[in-house]
């Protein structure tokens, strides 16, 4: 008997919420040591989105760095949130902001760093940089 694919020849394996509300999307974990400072990266090397102008592709590798307070994201999930952006219209500035956004409403970090190294188009590459620190400044 030849075996079933499941997710072949369906456009996606994110619900339309899903694609809507990449949030949504996003899985926690309690942080196993929340009494330290340390960091988690992760490095996404094909993520895809659309320019909302030409409707061309942009590729670029997104490196996510935190330290946990409470909870962690849990690593797939992440993965299924950036596939949500596949074919979504939006700049360069907007993802990488809406990344950290996102990401913080979520877990809530001490602090937070997205980077969205842009592959070359028309010549040029982009790399966008945002950062969160929730640490209190003292008086």
């Amino acid at each position: 008997m030849p075996k079933q694919f499941h997710h072949l020849g369906h456009k996606s394996i994110l619900s339309g919420k899903q694609i809507a509300q990449p949030r949504t999307i996003l899985d926690t974990f309690d942080n196993p040591k929340r009494s330290r400072d340390y960091e988690i990266r992760f490095t996404f090397p094909e993520f895809t989105s659309m320019c909302p102008v030409t409707g061309q592709p942009d590729f670029a590798t997104i490196t996510i760095s935190y330290v946990p307070d409470r909870l962690c994201v849990e690593m797939k999930s992440l993965k299924l949130y950036f596939l949500a952006y596949r074919n979504k219209g939006i700049f360069y500035e907007a993802v990488v902001n809406t990344i950290l956004d996102d990401l913080v409403a979520k877990i809530s970090p001490r602090s937070m760093t997205v980077i969205g190294d842009f592959a070359a188009r028309g010549g040029t590459t982009g790399t966008v940089t945002a950062s969160f620190s929730n640490q209190k400044t003292k008086s």
